[in-house]
């Protein structure tokens, strides 16, 4: 097979940059969307280029569906047709449902949610007539069991499996498969800004294997699902998380 186009969507935090790393790793030729108000952008892309990965960044606003087309136009034209997409985007606006706005609940779930059909509606066709792709969708153990002052949140990432296995039903027999996998406390920027002493008396008490999860472990697992060997592997959930919720 020749080099795949692999597309990550909000690959420039923590979680999305082990998985652009990875994929890249590979032998993939990686591309990541960025939000178009990240100042940011383009420092990253030298960074990581500098070390070697030849990781192309497009501007995207992953709530727009006509932005998603445009994104997935460019790479098709510019790179190629997108073998691997992960839908990794997403952001949090937690609070207590009685404190939460329709605004609230608006921007998580049109980023974490809509997001999904937004970016997969643009490539699935050409999946399904090359007859072989790869949907990964990154997704939450607070979808799987609930967290306090996360309604939204976990309402989206819950979405998100929904979506996976009905997908994963339309193209089983076309070569593409549809996944989720759902991480629990990972060790990036974001969590590790958590004070310390919550994360030692309120999150690790909640693992069995009382640690953090590393980003290059979900990675690891994207990889997998990514590849011909997990060809029979679809419309799974896939837990990642040391053992915090088990189902």
């Amino acid at each position: 097979m020749q080099q795949r186009v692999a597309l990550v969507t909000g690959g420039m935090g923590g979680l999305g940059e082990a998985i652009c790393v990875k994929l890249a790793a590979l032998g993939d030729k990686v591309v990541t969307t960025y939000s178009p108000s990240n100042s940011k952008a383009q420092d990253w892309l030298r960074k990581m280029n500098d070390m070697g990965y030849g990781f192309i960044g497009h501007p995207c606003d992953v709530t727009d569906f006509d932005s998603c087309k445009a994104c997935v136009e460019y790479v098709t034209k510019e790179v190629g047709p997108v073998d691997v997409l992960v839908n990794n985007a997403g952001i949090t606006r937690d609070m207590t449902f009685k404190k939460m706005t329709k605004a609230d609940w608006d921007s998580v779930m049109h980023t974490n949610l809509d997001s999904v059909f937004n970016m997969t509606k643009q490539v699935m066709d050409g999946m399904v007539e090359r007859k072989w792709g790869r949907v990964i969708n990154i997704a939450s153990v607070n979808a799987q069991k609930g967290a306090f002052g996360q309604t939204n949140y976990s309402a989206a990432k819950a979405g998100m499996h929904g979506f996976t296995k009905a997908l994963a039903l339309e193209v089983a027999k076309k070569g593409v498969t549809v996944n989720t996998i759902s991480p629990g406390y990972i060790g990036t920027k974001m969590v590790m800004a958590i004070p310390h002493e919550v994360l030692e008396s309120k999150i690790l008490p909640q693992i069995p294997q009382s640690r953090l999860g590393k980003p290059e472990e979900v990675a690891g697992l994207v990889a997998y699902l990514a590849s011909e060997e997990a060809a029979f592997v679809t419309g799974a959930n896939i837990s990642i998380n040391g053992g915090q919720h088990m189902y």
